[in-house]
């Protein structure tokens, strides 16, 4: 097992991408710390986590409050021992943002107030900044560890009325670079994702919902790869667990000299384009059809 007697903490761990790899970690032999500001949905998952046989434990933080997630790095090492995963995966999308798909109402940027930038400024890079703080003193103590980031292919690419969260996760890379150089020295590996399709509707929809357990693409309904705008055409859509196995290779010895990464994690080909549609990318058709 890849994290046989690793101990993981991971926030915003209550449903997505977080539950996911809540229960992926924990059956590769981690014990599992489940932060998530809902105390329902992170006693969810650690009921998850047991069914599976897992270890773990349920921890109510709010990652913005840099106190309570100290807290909770705290009662990590108090229960476990020790701490050699910290993934900062908590985050909030911009009030408003991408109103067409959560069928919101949508607000323009000159009437975001201060309030709404310092949510998600609080939630998206604070909290990955308190949390890394948090925990290098426990990684030190251990004589290394990783801090893993979810950061967005909003990072590196324009999306519709989410300019405050893109902002937010472009200084999510800035800050893992950073980091690397500055944790290195310690044996601390600091890598993120940006995960790109294949995310969890839970992320826009209100909170205290109902956890989907999928993603975006495997609630839509039947998957054709050829109505994806996805350049990767494959026979399933992408899902939670695709985002969820590279976070498992980048905190595991697999990646052992991996440091100072972004990867774009269930992105299948679509940031390798350009803006510009070409003839054969209005016209995709099945290559195994017949003509």
């Amino acid at each position: 097992m890849k994290l046989q007697d690793k101990v993981a903490l991971i926030t915003g761990a209550g449903s997505g991408l977080g539950r996911e790899s809540a229960q992926l970690f924990a059956a590769e032999g981690a014990k599992v710390a489940i932060v998530d500001i809902d105390p329902e949905r992170a006693e969810g998952t650690l009921a998850l986590v047991k069914e599976q046989g897992g270890e773990a434990i349920a921890v109510v933080a709010d990652v913005a409050d840099r106190a309570a997630i100290t807290s909770a790095v705290d009662q990590t090492v108090e229960t476990f021992g020790k701490l050699d995963i910290a993934w900062a995966n908590a985050g909030v999308v911009s009030r408003g943002g991408v109103p067409t798909v959560a069928g919101g109402e949508q607000v323009n940027f000159e009437d975001l107030t201060v309030d709404d930038w310092h949510d998600v400024l609080g939630v998206n890079l604070s909290g990955v900044v308190y949390t890394a703080q948090a925990a290098t003193p426990a990684l030190k103590a251990n004589g290394g560890g990783t801090i893993l980031a979810t950061s967005s292919a909003a990072s590196m690419a324009a999306y519709h009325d989410i300019a405050f969260y893109s902002a937010t996760k472009a200084g999510v890379n800035g800050l893992v670079r950073g980091l690397a150089v500055d944790l290195g020295l310690y044996g601390i590996r600091v890598n993120a994702i940006a995960p790109t399709h294949g995310m969890s509707p839970n992320f826009l929809m209100p909170a205290g919902s109902p956890v989907v357990g999928q993603s975006y693409e495997e609630v839509a309904g039947p998957w054709d790869q050829w109505v994806s705008p996805i350049p990767l055409k494959l026979g399933r859509p992408p899902r939670l667990a695709d985002h969820a196995k590279i976070a498992l290779f980048l905190v595991s010895d697999d990646a052992e000299y991996i440091n100072g990464a972004v990867i774009s994690s269930g992105d299948g080909g679509t940031l390798s384009r350009v803006a510009m549609w070409f003839p054969e990318d209005l016209d995709q058709k099945d290559p195994n059809a017949a003509q």
